[in-house]
């Protein structure tokens, strides 16, 4: 289109024309009829040249503009214009003045209202700007979730290396107790060698009465050193047995990268010693209750699945109506009673551990050397769950709420209301890992994809979804078996949504029930004797 059009310019063909209409408008009158009309043929002939260079540059910039661009242009403009010149010209009349021309066509158009074509490109434009910042909105989200999903690691990487730090110094204790042990063991030897050299041998009988003397002596010697040593040894195994646990429980809530540690677990040194040797700690031994021993394992993982259906079926419900009073979205109370659960199972298997272990300490001295060490224990501490602290318990989990990233409520609301309930779960979970084997619930996060053979779908989820969006209980598990159901609601794309409820959840600060004192339940569990608030766990 350009050549044309500088084709046109140069040829000059307009200036021509115009010098010829004031050529034949001086000579107009001084010349013949013919020579009139053939002035008036050559400027037609001339005009039609021009005329059909600029349909020529019309035809050439309408192709370049493809199917739909120029097509109103032309249809507005173009087409009446030609219509009124070709039908005056054929009816031998003047073109009208009335004809709108070019310049008051385009600007009637200018002024009309936009086309729909122009009115979905606007609408075009401004969904891609919303699309724009909803795409800004999940980046920075996801941006946040990765920083806070860092500080986690960060947290439990510290927690670990303080575990196996308190580890490797107490099994430096231990080698340093074996090899003073093989020292006394090498000393006595040397000083029954000496003193059997310095006796005298003037007489038979008292040489047989020294070396009997000293046997005796050294066998009693022996005899002490060697409980003295398995007694340390054993407790330097316990609380490797428990460090270790402890530290297997971190590196757990690490892989779930979902929320910060409620509470410290790891232990210091001294601590460690405090505990292992102070009497405080010791569990009175008492006789154990006949009715309680002879009950089989069968009937008591009954009565507890029972409690376990009863909570879920009332104990749940009354919950959620205290938390309805001051929440009124169903997704967070469920959410809130979830946590709870969980929290409570994993604050009363905590606590069964540390109790096992007292009862332990309590009971090497009355079964050294014996066999039956181990149901021993059992035993007693089938007979002795009323011993179970779970008011401690209760104020642990709830400071393990107070700090979960993953509810969010108003500050009005104190999760003391759910103490009851909390109580409840703790004792059923403490009972149940004193069964063999113990019950455990199974662990669940938001986003998995949906077991049938684990969870039920609630009444209002989306049955066809095959993301969990939240749970609403947990299921019970026996090793890798479930024996009872848990439920869940499920909605499609449930993970995006629990990312975006994560990102903009914020914590609380402790409950004011809670002194700042109590921050562990490591540290509390060690440090105190049996409490004398009781759990309301009957006796069966």
């Amino acid at each position: 289109m350009a050549e044309n059009l500088k084709r046109l310019v140069s040829n000059e063909a307009l200036r021509t024309l115009q010098e010829k209409l004031d050529s034949w408008l001086k000579e107009y009158n001084t010349n013949t009829c013919d020579q009139n009309l053939n002035h008036c043929l050559e400027l037609i002939e001339q005009v039609a040249k021009v005329q059909g260079q600029l349909f020529g540059i019309l035809t050439t910039a309408a192709q370049e503009g493809g199917l739909n661009d120029g097509v109103e242009t032309i249809k507005s403009r173009l087409l009446p214009w030609l219509e009124a010149s070709f039908t005056a010209a054929s009816m031998g009349k003047p073109v009208d003045s009335k004809v709108p021309s070019l310049q008051n066509t385009f600007d009637r158009e200018r002024r009309k209202d936009p086309s729909p074509r122009d009115r979905d490109m606007q609408q075009l434009d401004s969904n891609l700007n919303s699309t724009r910042s909803q795409l800004n909105q999940v980046q920075d989200d996801l941006a946040e979730t990765e920083k806070n999903l860092e500080e986690t690691k960060n947290r439990s990487a510290i927690s670990l290396l303080a575990a196996e730090e308190e580890i490797n110094q107490l099994k430096k204790q231990l080698k340093t107790l074996q090899a003073q042990e093989d020292a006394r063991h090498r000393n006595t030897d040397q000083r029954s060698s000496e003193n059997r050299r310095s006796e005298p041998r003037s007489s038979e009988e008292r040489r047989c009465e020294q070396w009997s003397s000293l046997k005796r002596n050294a066998d009693q010697r022996d005899t002490e050193v060697t409980s003295d040593y398995k007694k340390q040894l054993r407790n330097l195994k316990e609380e490797i047995a428990v460090l270790s646990a402890e530290k297997s429980a971190l590196q757990g809530r690490s892989s779930r990268s979902r929320s910060p540690s409620p509470a410290p677990r790891s232990r210091s040194r001294s601590c460690s010693r405090s505990r292992s040797a102070s009497p405080s700690t010791a569990v009175k031994v008492r006789s154990p209750s006949p009715n309680r021993s002879k009950l089989s394992n069968v009937a008591r993982k009954a009565a507890l699945l029972s409690r376990f259906s009863d909570s879920y079926s009332q104990a749940r419900l009354d919950a959620q109506c205290l938390l309805r009073r001051c929440i009124d979205k169903a997704e967070t109370v469920q959410r809130i009673i979830y946590i709870a659960t969980v929290e409570a199972f994993h604050v009363a298997k905590m606590a069964f551990r540390h109790f096992k272990i007292r009862v332990r300490k309590s009971l090497t001295p009355s079964y050294v050397g014996s066999n039956d060490f181990e149901n021993a224990v059992s035993d007693y501490v089938i007979c002795h769950l009323d011993l179970y602290d779970s008011q401690s318990s209760v104020n642990d989990v709830i400071r393990a709420m107070n700090v979960n990233p993953k509810i969010s409520f108003p500050p009005v609301v104190d999760f003391c209301l759910l103490s009851d309930f909390i109580q409840e779960i703790c004792c059923i979970a403490f009972a149940m890992q004193a069964l063999e084997p113990p019950l455990d619930i199974a662990y669940g996060a938001d986003g998995e994809v949906f077991n049938d053979c684990k969870y039920r779908r609630s009444y209002d989820s989306d049955f066809t979804a095959p993301l969990v969006l939240y749970h609403v209980w947990p299921a019970l598990m026996e090793n890798d078996c479930v024996i009872m159901k848990g439920e869940a609601v499920t909605r499609r794309g449930a993970f995006w949504n629990s990312v975006r409820s994560l990102s903009r959840c914020r914590s609380r600060s402790l409950s004011p029930i809670c002194p700042r004192s109590q921050i562990g339940l490591s540290t509390m569990s060690r440090s105190r004797s049996p409490s004398p608030i009781r759990c309301g766990l009957p006796r069966f």
